[in-house]
């Protein structure tokens, strides 16, 4: 087990499929799947996974409609997984008291409640894109109680948007030669580029508040 997940943190398709021959989808759904469901495994590498799973697609050792499919249905219901988790576990975590108090006061989580009940529904697609939040932006949801409804409206979408188009990009970049010589730098570039929103969002705050 410890075998397989060195080589999947380092994106090593050669020994996998030499491994696990055509369970390497199996592989992949539970990897997107633990990712996205379980908030404390935030370090798998979902983006960098999705676009070397499409470049393989494209050389023919994985077949693109299966990917799309089981890797989409893996990230919707990790991410529910996730939603479910933080309103039936983790909320009530938080309201455990410690020598008579809350662990967490119940201001914070009714501030994290208007959040999500206001800009939730683009939290929860733009999550999809950033390495560690998109794991804990679903169980944020589900402890701040955000509809449950909107939730998996939008979260559907998001993990449609993820999917296909990092797989996607993947697919179609897979002719390139310096991609394929180079994959570690491009992995490096794509979790770079996802982590780019929240350094905008970062120095835009920073530069407002001294405005």
């Amino acid at each position: 087990m410890i075998d397989l997940f060195k080589h999947i943190l380092h994106l090593d398709f050669d020994w996998l499929f030499a491994n696990y021959s055509t369970s390497i989808y199996t592989v992949l759904f539970l990897v997107i799947f633990i990712e996205t469901g379980l908030v404390a495994m935030p370090f798998l590498p979902g983006d960098s996974l999705l676009f070397t799973a499409g470049l393989f697609a494209r050389t023919g050792h994985l077949n693109m409609s299966y990917l799309l499919i089981l890797l989409f249905i893996a990230a919707v219901l990790g991410d529910n997984s996730n939603y479910w988790i933080g309103r039936k576990i983790g909320l009530k975590i938080f309201l455990l008291k410690l020598k008579g108090k809350p662990i967490v006061k119940q201001e914070y989580l009714d501030k994290t409640h208007a959040f999500y009940e206001k800009h939730g529904t683009k939290a929860i697609i733009m999550a999809r894109f950033v390495p560690f939040i998109r794991t804990f932006a679903p169980f944020a949801a589900g402890v701040a109680e955000m509809n449950y409804k909107k939730f998996f409206l939008f979260d559907v979408l998001g993990g449609a948007l993820w999917i296909g188009s990092l797989t996607t990009a993947g697919f179609l970049l897979g002719e390139v030669e310096f991609i394929r010589k180079h994959i570690d730098l491009v992995c490096l570039g794509i979790i770079g580029l996802s982590v780019l929103p929240i350094v905008i969002s970062y120095f835009k705050s920073r530069m407002q508040k001294n405005n």
